[in-house]
C-alpha cells in the first residue's frame, strides 16, 4: 500500500462512531500504518432532528485532548499520532472558530460543509421536493460561503459530499454541470494555500469515483493547487486506510508527485 498515513478518522469522541481510541490505534498498527491522525467531529449548531439530537456532534476537546496525550505516550515507539479537528463550517460560527482553534494544540484541522443553510444532506429531507441537481449546486454554494468567511482551518474535506446522499448518488453528476462554481472553490483553496482532501470515504457510499472526483483534483491541480491530503473517514476500524492505494493513484493521474500531512499546523510532503 503506497500511503501509511491516515489523516481523518473518527472514534468514539465523534458522535457517530463507537469505536475507543485505542482500538483504533491497535488497528493501525496492525495495518502497518505508520501514522495516524484523529479527526474527530465539532459541528457547533447542528441543525436538530428526530433521528439527531442537536448536541451529536458537539465535542468534550478536554477529555479528548487528555486520552490522546495518554495514548500517544502509550504508543510512542510504534507509531505516530496526531490531534486533529474535523470543523463543521457555517459562516456565522467564523468568530467562535477562531477562538476555539486559538485554545488547542491541533496538528491538523480539516474545513467540512455538513450542514447546508440549517439542513444536513446526509438525510432525504434535504432532497425531497427539489431537483437532485439543484441541491448539489446548493451545497457547492455553501462551500464557497464558507471558506470565504473563513480560512483557518488546513485541508477542505470531502467537497463533494452532498453526492454520497443524493437520491441517485453520482449516476449523473458531472464535474462539468457544476465547473463554474467549482472553479471559485479551488481557486479560493489554491491561492490561500489550502489542501484538498481525497477522502475514501466514497467507497463505502457505493460511489463510482472518490471524494472529489478525478477531474475536481486535476482542476484543482490546473488552478495552482498544491497541497492534497489522503483520509479515510474511517468510523470503525475494518475501514482505516480503505482504498489508499486506489487514491494514490488518481492523484497521480491528477499531476501530484506528493501528499501531504500536518502536524502543528504546518505541512509535511510525502512523496506519492
Amino acid at each position: 500500500m503506497p500511503c501509511l498515513i491516515d489523516s481523518h478518522l473518527h472514534t468514539s469522541f465523534s458522535g457517530d462512531s463507537d469505536t475507543p481510541m485505542e482500538e483504533t490505534i491497535l488497528a493501525a498498527i496492525s495495518k502497518g500504518l505508520t501514522d495516524i491522525c484523529f479527526t474527530e467531529h465539532l459541528d457547533l449548531d447542528y441543525p436538530a432532528s428526530a433521528d439527531c439530537p442537536a448536541d451529536t456532534f458537539l465535542l468534550d476537546i478536554e477529555a479528548y485532548h487528555q486520552q490522546f496525550v495518554q495514548l500517544q505516550e502509550k504508543y510512542a515507539g510504534s507509531i505516530r499520532l496526531r490531534f486533529g479537528l474535523e470543523l463543521g463550517l457555517q459562516p456565522h460560527l467564523t468568530a467562535q472558530h477562531r477562538e476555539l482553534l486559538k485554545e488547542w494544540p491541533f496538528d491538523f484541522v480539516i474545513g467540512s460543509t455538513h450542514v447546508v443553510h440549517g439542513q444536513d444532506p446526509y438525510y432525504p429531507a434535504f432532497y425531497q421536493g427539489r431537483r437532485e441537481a439543484d441541491c448539489y449546486r446548493e451545497y457547492f454554494d455553501c462551500v464557497l460561503e464558507n471558506i470565504n468567511a473563513f480560512d483557518r482551518y488546513d485541508s477542505f474535506g470531502h467537497l463533494d459530499y452532498v453526492v454520497r446522499y443524493g437520491p441517485t448518488k453520482d449516476q449523473y453528476y458531472t464535474f462539468e454541470q457544476y465547473q463554474d462554481i467549482l472553479d471559485e472553490i479551488l481557486k479560493k483553496l489554491a491561492l490561500t494555500g489550502k489542501a484538498l482532501e481525497c477522502n475514501t470515504g466514497a467507497i463505502r457510499c457505493g460511489l463510482r469515483e472518490l471524494n472529489p472526483s478525478l477531474l475536481i483534483l486535476k482542476r484543482f491541480r490546473q488552478l495552482g493547487g498544491e497541497f492534497v491530503t489522503i483520509g479515510s473517514d474511517a468510523h470503525t476500524p475494518d475501514r482505516m486506510a480503505d482504498g489508499f492505494d486506489r487514491a494514490c493513484e488518481v492523484l497521480k493521474q491528477a499531476g501530484f508527485s506528493y501528499y501531504t500531512i500536518y502536524e502543528k499546523r504546518h505541512p509535511k510532503f510525502v512523496k506519492l
